[in-house]
């Protein structure tokens, strides 16, 4: 909502009781507001509503709420500015010492690496690439460049949306080097430079710089506790009107949500009213970990409207670099001659590699999904055990656990785990407009007996950082 009205009734339904507690009631509010501010359940940037619409909406003193708004602007978290009200800020934050740059298993002796939800290869690589190099003689006779992508690999990830109830020709798939390749094609596609493009908050931190490299303005609307809050994303939708929205639907990054059938229904619908082009990324959708029934893909809802980004990265090996697009037929030259720009077509080689691995994946995803779920469990029992005021829910899917910590210590605790041996992403990466300070993210893409031994060191990491603390002043003393 950065740049947006907040209205007061949306206000107070995420105050929550912010008055239990001891102290002045300025207090109590402030510090509330402090901290779904740094928290980015409020975008910095978002316009507070007026002391007067405060006070009538809350039913407290206009000088309860004059002081905590005063009390913020003195801890630099709201910005007064003439004509334009009270507007929400974040003061000087910790950054993380561990490069957002850095490679996952490279220079990580002795680390445990939390920084990447990526697991390693699945079994069966090595028989498909064996069987991929039988089938490359018929290729070596052409140039090699495939703009749309290899005609049989196109074939077998439309017959993959066909199983799921929606009907795909090969000629809507383009395939592309990786997800990351494909959300960077349909943005440039289907957006221009100063273009609002809307996401959720926390998301994909790689996704967002790519659309912001594109030159457009993000829109981060803050997921909710319960996942995501579709009144408010239907009104940043009527406030804003976004040219393309970036959504991650299934087991959402970092949060591990599931939307379900008709939130999908209702968002589809709102996008539909204000022509915004949605791109949904289902990187994670082959990874649902309790048998659950899915529910039917998001471009079920809005088929002219919606491109789906896909990739092999999750469900086989992030070394093959091969993702997808499934393009409504419409937009089909359109996203190709904003890939002429980019790239001319992802490698053969690994495009055949992954056909044949989809072609086996009804024998290969099953027990990918058993090893993941026994070291989601694993993880889940490790942080349950030695950081018992860690909170977390257990995602159905996916490949991480969203833990909210006590305080909002997130990027001191990285530069502290790396020197006790775990390496780890704070939670403020995750946010398009910062906060989320008392956020952690932990895969659990590590063997099982790993992830244990790396929540140990954690612990003790975490005990270090927040011992001798006044429980009342951790928040503000690790983020101001």
């Amino acid at each position: 909502m950065k740049g947006q009205y907040l209205p007061a009734s949306t206000l107070v339904g995420l105050l929550g009781a912010w008055a239990d507690g001891t102290g002045p009631a300025y207090w109590l509010l402030a510090e509330r507001l402090r901290l779904l501010i740094a928290d980015g359940r409020i975008t910095p940037g978002s316009r507070l509503p007026s002391e007067r619409e405060l006070t009538d909406s809350l039913g407290v003193s206009r000088t309860t709420v004059a002081s905590a708004y005063r009390e913020l602007r003195d801890r630099g978290y709201v910005i007064s500015r003439r004509g334009s009200g009270s507007v929400t800020a974040l003061p000087g934050r910790v950054q993380p010492s561990l490069s957002r740059h850095h490679a996952p298993t490279f220079e990580t002796d002795g680390h445990y690496d939390f920084t990447a939800a990526a697991p390693a290869a699945i079994p069966g690589i090595s028989a498909a690439v064996a069987s991929a190099m039988d089938e490359l003689p018929a290729q070596l006779a052409t140039p090699g460049y495939h703009p749309q992508g290899l005609p049989e690999l196109r074939a077998e990830v439309a017959a993959v949306y066909a199983e799921r109830g929606l009907p795909t020709s090969p000629d809507q798939i383009i395939i592309t080097a990786g997800a990351l390749a494909a959300t960077s094609i349909a943005i440039r596609a289907m957006t221009q430079i100063g273009d609002r493009v809307l996401t959720e908050s926390p998301t994909h931190p790689n996704s967002v710089d790519a659309i912001r490299h594109s030159g457009c303005r993000i829109v981060a609307t803050p997921m909710s506790p319960d996942g995501w809050d579709l009144p408010l994303l239907e009104a940043t939708i009527r406030q804003t009107a976004p040219r393309a929205a970036w959504l991650v639907v299934d087991f959402q990054n970092p949060t591990g949500w599931l939307m379900p059938a008709a939130d999908r229904k209702q968002l589809a619908t709102a996008f539909a009213r204000s022509r915004t082009t949605v791109i949904v990324d289902e990187t994670l959708y082959g990874l649902s970990l309790d048998g659950q029934e899915m529910p039917p893909p998001f471009a079920s809802y809005h088929p002219e409207g919606v491109i789906t980004v896909g990739s092999a990265s999750k469900l086989f090996w992030g070394g093959l670099r091969i993702g997808w697009m499934r393009v409504p037929e419409a937009l089909v030259a359109q996203v190709l001659d904003a890939r002429a720009s980019l790239d001319l077509g992802a490698p053969v080689v690994e495009q055949l590699v992954v056909a044949q691995l989809l072609r086996q994946r009804a024998s290969l995803l099953p027990d990918r999904r058993l090893t993941i779920a026994r070291q989601r469990d694993a993880l889940a029992e490790a942080v349950s055990e030695e950081l018992p005021s860690w909170r977390f829910r257990l995602p159905g899917g996916g490949l991480s656990l969203w833990c909210e910590l006590p305080e909002a210590v997130g990027s001191s605790l990285v530069g502290l785990a790396e020197r006790n041996g775990v390496l780890l992403v704070a939670g403020a990466r995750f946010s398009p407009d910062g906060g989320l300070e008392s956020f952690i993210r932990l895969p659990y893409t590590l063997p099982a007996d790993a992830l244990r031994d790396g929540v140990r060191r954690l612990a003790a990491s975490y005990a270090s950082l927040t011992s001798g603390m006044p429980r009342a002043r951790r928040s503000a003393a690790m983020i101001a």
